[in-house]
Order: C-alpha cells, then structure tokens, then sequence
C-alpha cells in the first residue's frame, strides 16, 4: 500500500519506505536514510548522522501508518503529545537500512500510546516510548 494513503506526512518529512506488519499488537516498517535527505548537509558536515529527532519521528510515523493501515486512524490525524525513555545506540548513517518495531501500549479514540526500536541488522539504533493525540482530521 502507497504510505501517502496512510499518512498525512510528504517529502521532505516522510521517514517510512514500507510497513512490512501491522496487528493489533506490533507494527514493522522499513526506511533506507538516502544520501540527499534534507538534514545531512547540516548535521554534522563531513560526519553525516541521522538526528536522533528524526529517529524518534520515523518509529512515531511507523506506528500511525501501521494503525491507519488497520483502519484504526481512518480520517484521523494524530500529533506528538510526549516522548518518554528516549534512548539513542548506534548512529544511523547516509544509505543505512533501518527496521523499526512499534509495539501498541494503548489505543483509544482520542490518544495512541506506543513504543518503539529502530534496528539497524540486529543492533538496537533507538528506542523510544511516545503518545500521540488523535483528532479528526477535516
């Protein structure tokens, strides 16, 4: 399924290639950082990194499209309300193949608690619990 139809976000702030599950329970998804991503250029020329905002945001975007794919955040928008146990492993780098598991703590109408890791092979690169608010989206 085209992630446009499951998100309101568009280049150049749309970090998900594919989610690859999604249940009630867990969603994986999958993001190959390119070299000409927008932040590169100035997060730490000559060192480039994937911020690790951008990492918490990409395992946030894993869990809505995941939910929007179940049909849960159907003609729902959904906004960062908090980020808790932020944890940062491993650098994420230009060319770099992330996997993110998102793990569904609670859903209601209103709010979505979830939490999350960003993969990189089998090491942990981020980890992250999040609540996002959920309004109607016209």
């Amino acid at each position: 399924m085209d992630i446009e139809k499951l998100l309101p976000h568009r280049k150049p702030f749309l970090f998900v290639d594919e989610i690859v599950e999604a249940t009630q329970e867990r969603i994986v998804g999958t993001k190959t950082f390119t070299p000409d991503e927008f932040f590169f250029p100035g997060h730490f020329p000559g060192y480039p990194v994937v911020p690790g905002v951008i990492l918490v945001e990409t395992m946030a975007q894993v869990g809505g499209a995941g939910m929007a794919k179940l049909g849960v955040l159907e003609n729902k928008i959904f906004f960062f309300a908090t980020a808790d146990k932020v944890k940062f492993r491993k650098q994420v780098k230009p060319n770099d193949t992330v996997r993110i598991e998102v793990t569904n703590i609670r859903v209601s109408s209103r709010m979505l608690r979830q939490s999350g890791r960003v993969l990189l092979g089998d090491e942990v690169a981020a980890e992250a619990e999040w609540m996002c608010l959920v309004g109607d989206a016209t």
